[in-house]
């Protein structure tokens, strides 16, 4: 058996070199024991047998390891990769120049929340410009599992840290969209990968409308740089933007410009407008990155939709 969690060393900010433990992917095939995923592998791909891009898994958090498997009962999600994901595109070459430290990491796993208001708006957040991975870019609230959290603790924690909204565990009623593997840079043009994670979309249902919601909005600069709550018309436009693909975009007659709020240093939002075009743009193929809706999140809105129209059935 895997150790039951994974140790990695870094410089602590007194430059004293620390273990850091941290819950890591493990992957189960054919009834063998779970091992970990390892960094310059495509965890879809172990679990693709044709080369697709998408599959499905069923999944469990047990001894600080998050673990992957096909299993006979309970029900399976969809895991994802992006047709341009690195992992996937890696030359033997390009996977021997990764360095030796960033091949130990593993695959990380983070939780991000879609939170649903009651009259059917999803919330987004813009990363702060000055984040390490993926600055600018439009995302639900999340970030890393850590230590003895169940991965709605991780998220609840999150949104709380981002937003400065509490929900209670108690009420939450989680379900779990999707899993993406997400991979920064995420494209090859741009660098060999030094960021490797699954993350786990998790919907949560509010009782309150956005504009409940949005009063009790405090979010941290340091990560939010603005909020959106989205509806259901945007976010049909936001999934129709597919990266990598030239399809037209479906605007449903949305206006040119959508509100948003802006985060100030002290933590306080001001409307501003920003061109619809901000949302449909797609992950460019190269040169840096631009403002938009990550392509992980597209992912996950497009399985939101899908359980609208479940609901509706």
């Amino acid at each position: 058996m895997e150790p039951s969690s994974h140790h990695v060393l870094c410089l602590s900010p007194g430059g004293s070199m620390d273990k850091v433990r941290r819950i890591l992917v493990h992957v189960c095939k054919e009834r063998a024991a779970p091992h970990t995923a390892q960094f310059a592998q495509s965890v879809t791909g172990q679990f693709s047998d044709g080369g697709e891009d998408e599959v499905e898994v069923n999944c469990s958090l047990e001894e600080n390891r998050f673990i992957l498997f096909r299993g006979d009962e309970g029900r399976r999600i969809p895991l994802k990769r992006a047709a341009f994901c690195p992992i996937k595109h890696l030359s033997v070459t390009e996977a021997a120049a990764i360095p030796p430290d960033i091949q130990r990491r593993g695959v990380d796993v983070g939780v991000a929340i879609l939170l649903q208001s009651a009259n059917q708006r999803v919330l987004l957040t813009r990363r702060s410009k000055n984040l390490r991975t993926f600055p600018s870019v439009w995302v639900p609230p999340g970030g890393h599992v850590e230590l003895d959290e169940t991965l709605l603790d991780a998220g609840l924690r999150e949104l709380k840290e981002e937003t400065g909204l509490q929900l209670e565990p108690e009420g939450a009623s989680p379900v779990i969209l999707g899993l993406w593997e997400s991979v920064f840079p995420p494209t090859l043009s741009r660098g060999l990968p030094h960021r490797h994670h699954v993350v786990v979309y998790m919907l949560l249902h509010s009782s309150l409308s956005h504009l409940q919601l949005q009063a009790s909005l405090s979010p941290s600069p340091a990560e939010v740089s603005a909020c959106l709550w989205a509806d259901c018309r945007l976010v049909r436009a936001i999934v129709s933007a597919v990266d990598g693909e030239d399809a037209e975009v479906l605007l449903d007659d949305l206006p040119s410009s959508i509100r948003v709020s802006e985060v100030s240093k002290n933590r306080s939002l001001s409307d501003s407008m920003l061109p619809v075009a901000v949302f449909v743009s797609r992950a460019p193929a190269s040169g840096p990155d631009v403002e938009r809706v990550s392509t992980g999140t597209k992912f996950a809105l497009e399985l939101w939709l899908k359980s609208l129209e479940m609901r509706d059935l």
